[in-house]
């Protein structure tokens, strides 16, 4: 079956958008390109078994709808399966409706946690064909294109319609199909992966790995992919070693970042320590991670550091302790402090992620956050940090707060509203404009003599100064990207246009 797996080209009024795989979106002035692995699997498992298929990502390679349309006419796909998010659904559901009439007879295809919280909207809503929920993309697919070609079981997960065009589900996702030790290792030559970078990545080239779907942890409220990947399942360290050295050798990397919700702990990650000891990958490249705070003690971060780790991307949220409950984020202060500090200790540079807008989040909870933030980076504790506008998406426990406490400012159904421009939630003493220019304060800390100067002590080459400098760039992106709300329209209005 000749299978395409697309990001079409999307309206981009308030920049680049940050969709692929990520759990959070936005639209970006400066763009990172994230690579959507569980799709690149998918799309490898799929080619494996012989299939026809082709890849394409408009937004990262710059792609207009006219060429998208030409490269669909010429393949003439039997199948389109598209990644979306709550603030584009909309403009997707258009899309499904341009295919058809460009390729007739087309089936259509939408995954990702927005369309895993609200399944049957998009077959009332649209003509795409089906709704996959759950966030195994490469099986469901799989399963899904040998239902069309074959005529077998669809099996469970997925929303169509029945002969006479209602709505139909086949039960629930269950995300335990299948090994994910089975799966080939992602094909980056069809997926081009060369085209998808991070604004923070140090060595060039990089690559992604994704070793877990999605955290051990699993319960922060907000996070989308505790919509998409209720059980949380990895491959095992010997697996994930295998690979980075595969990328070292057949594309040269040097710098590896695993998309991981939070990498494992304990005996799993002092075994993925220990075999890229062994495999002397620390000669070769970096490796960064998603981590938590809580997970770093003084037993694996003198390892980790050994085997070659640098970036941990961890989450504060906020440094409220009321917050952090309501969020389920199982974290206090001290242990951010202690983890900071033994990271430090043992040459490991954390990455803050904190949000602000929660709607029972006073000025004093969010200046509390942003003085954390300020507190770590100044002492040295945290080299890099991220902030952004707390979004309820739909079918998150935080959406269903919100949902019920009447917390959500403007129509639910306003989807395209929903992409951190702008508050979602109702305020208790900030108003909307101060809440998207606190986001961008958080950036501001970057320009701190104290923190720039720390900085350029770590200057030492071509490649550092080259690194410096495309971070600065990123921090003036995100300043703007905060400075103040954006305009909006509808999804209806960007498609016509």
């Amino acid at each position: 079956m000749r299978v395409m797996i697309a990001y079409p080209p999307l309206d981009g009024q308030k920049g680049s958008p940050m969709l692929t795989q990520n759990r959070q979106f936005q639209w970006f002035t400066e763009p990172s390109y994230l690579y959507p692995c569980v799709p690149a699997s998918a799309a490898t498992y799929l080619k494996s078994l012989g299939h026809d298929v082709c890849w394409v990502d408009c937004i990262a390679e710059h792609k207009d709808w006219s060429r998208f349309e030409k490269l669909v006419r010429d393949f003439q796909p039997e199948l389109v399966a598209m990644e979306t998010k709550t603030p584009v659904v909309r403009q997707h559901w258009a899309i499904s409706d341009r295919l058809k009439q460009i390729v007739p007879g087309v089936k259509t295809v939408l995954y990702g946690d927005h369309i895993t919280g609200k399944p049957e909207e998009t077959i009332r809503a649209s003509s795409v064909d089906y709704a996959m929920t759950g966030g195994d993309y490469d099986f469901s697919l799989k399963r899904l294109v040998e239902h069309i070609e074959l005529g077998t079981e669809l099996g469970t997960g997925f929303w169509h319609r029945d002969a006479h065009g209602e709505p139909v589900t086949t039960g629930p996702f269950s995300n335990s199909e299948g090994s994910l030790e089975d799966l080939p290792w992602m094909d980056r030559d069809l997926t081009n992966a060369h085209l998808y970078y991070e604004k923070w990545k140090k060595r060039l080239p990089f690559m992604w790995t994704m070793a877990g779907r999605d955290c051990p942890y699993g319960k922060c409220t907000f996070c989308s992919w505790t919509v998409t990947y209720p059980k949380f399942r990895t491959v095992s360290p010997e697996r994930l070693a295998a690979e980075m050295e595969f990328l070292v050798k057949r594309h040269g990397a040097r710098n590896i970042f695993d998309d991981t919700g939070a990498l494992p702990t304990g005996n799993w990650l002092i075994r993925l320590c220990n075999e890229m000891i062994d495999r002397k990958l620390p000669e070769d490249i970096v490796f960064d991670c998603n981590f938590r705070f809580d997970y770093i003690n003084s037993k694996n971060a003198p390892l980790m550091r050994k085997a070659g780790f640098r970036k941990l991307i961890v989450g504060i949220e906020s440094a409220s302790e009321r917050t952090i409950d309501v969020l389920d984020k199982s974290l206090t202060r001290e242990q951010i402090m202690e983890g900071a500090r033994l990271a430090a200790e043992n040459g490991l540079q954390f990455h803050l992620t904190m949000m602000v807008g929660y709607p029972w989040e006073t000025r004093e909870d969010a200046y509390e956050t942003l003085n954390l933030a300020r507190e770590l980076m100044y002492k040295g504790l945290a080299h890099h940090l991220q902030a952004t506008v707390i979004m309820p998406y739909p079918g998150t426990p935080l959406f269903d707060l919100c949902q019920k406490q009447g917390w959500i400012r403007f129509d639910e159904a306003s989807y395209e509203r929903y992409d951190m421009t702008e508050p979602a939630c109702v305020l208790s003493d900030m108003d909307q404009e101060e809440v998207v220019r606190l986001a961008g304060q958080f950036y501001k800390l970057y320009l701190h003599p104290s923190f720039l100067a720390k900085q350029l002590l770590h200057v030492r080459s071509p490649e550092d100064l080259d690194y410096v400098a495309r971070g600065a760039k990123a921090i003036w992106g995100h300043i703007k990207d905060f400075q103040e709300i954006r305009p909006w329209r509808t999804d209806q209005q960007a498609i016509a246009k």
